[in-house]
């Protein structure tokens, strides 16, 4: 990546399989565009649903084993469809203390009451749900989250929504293309159909690699995210040569899985010897790979040393994440060699040499 004229090696980036640099992915989006087009040309309920996005559609919802899914120019865009269309003032969503900002803006656009358990708490999340029995309900929440890197307890939660009959959606931004079995998603890793989770959100822009996103539910939701959803209704549809090298990505997931694998042996051997050295690890066994500093200055710092080192990591602060929680924020991709992953490790150990833990501390704090 140039930044300010000087080639730093990225690991930042949520391009965690190397898809967005890929030279078929590339061919499929000017193969596409020479005979299709740069632009749709309208939304998708005047003109602009092309065969590419209805492939792309079914290709999803077959993939991941859901009955339809329907494509937003975005997650952030699609996360306000969904919760604009099927909440309203006298409705509830419960959600993580960590989801991302789209969900909470769309339980805002919505209307409805928005409650928050703290993170990872079941227990909470479920007297959320039990304080308002009479109201129509939502639990909301994160597949993968994207500053800590960690998983929700997904099984605990459907559990708890099917008691009280609560609909479960799954933001799954980070999960899918790296997580569970053929990169179908934390739904998928924690054994979890459709059935105990009828709406997932599915993003392009990281391990796929693209642009846009996806809602996958029961067919009777999408038919009325179609008519009522406005982010969906009332804006251009995503580039049919964007649809075109979705699917090209898409395919690759399926057909090279050894994108998965080496990505997998990168985290092993990042967090293997970052608790070797001490490093102030969270829990993590996804790319993302966050460092924790607390101080905002001190994140800072420890980024603008890295760049100096020709390395680009960001320094994450508040509000992106609580008070006295500012990281550093690394993302892995099978796209780097190991020796790039331990040039950042040994950088690392420099620049963070006033915050490393003794190893034994370490590696009991990120088991």
């Amino acid at each position: 990546m140039i930044t300010g004229g000087r080639e730093l090696l990225n690991f930042c980036s949520n391009d965690y399989l190397g898809l967005a640099q890929s030279l078929d992915v590339t061919a499929a989006l000017q193969e596409s565009a020479a005979w299709q087009g740069v632009g749709s040309t309208a939304s998708h309920l005047i003109c602009g649903h092309h065969r590419e996005h209805a492939l792309l559609e079914e290709e999803l919802a077959d993939w991941l084993g859901y009955p339809r899914a329907l494509l937003f120019g975005s997650g952030y865009l699609a996360n306000l469809g969904l919760l604009q269309a099927l909440l309203g003032k006298d409705d509830v969503v419960v959600q993580d203390k960590l989801n991302h900002a789209c969900l909470l803006d769309g339980a805002r656009l919505a209307g409805c009451e928005l409650k928050r358990y703290p993170h990872g708490d079941i227990e909470s999340a479920e007297r959320q749900l039990q304080s308002r029995p009479e109201a129509a309900a939502m639990l909301a929440t994160d597949g993968v989250f994207s500053m800590d890197g960690d998983v929700a307890p997904l099984r605990e939660l459907a559990r708890i929504c099917k008691t009280e009959n609560a609909l479960l959606h799954v933001d799954d931004a980070h999960g899918v293309g790296v997580v569970g079995p053929g990169g179908r998603g934390s739904v998928a890793a924690q054994g979890l159909t459709s059935r105990e989770v009828p709406l997932l959100l599915v993003t392009f822009g990281k391990a796929m690699g693209t642009y846009g996103a996806a809602i996958c539910g029961p067919a009777d939701v999408i038919d009325a995210l179609i008519e009522t959803a406005r982010p969906y209704g009332f804006t251009t549809a995503l580039p049919p040569a964007l649809a075109s090298a979705t699917r090209r990505s898409l395919s690759l997931i399926k057909n090279e899985p050894w994108r998965r694998f080496k990505l997998a042996a990168l985290i092993a051997r990042f967090r293997r010897a970052a608790r070797q050295l001490g490093l102030p690890l969270l829990d993590s066994s996804t790319p993302i790979q966050p460092l924790l500093v607390h101080a905002n200055a001190e994140a800072l710092r420890a980024s603008r040393e890295l760049q100096e080192r020709g390395l680009l990591v960001s320094a994450i602060r508040p509000p992106t994440v609580p008070e006295g929680r500012a990281r550093l924020r690394v993302t892995l991709s099978s796209a780097h060699s190991e020796s790039e992953v331990d040039r950042l490790l040994d950088a690392l150990a420099e620049v963070l040499k006033d915050h490393l833990m003794p190893p034994r501390l370490a590696k009991a704090t990120n088991r």
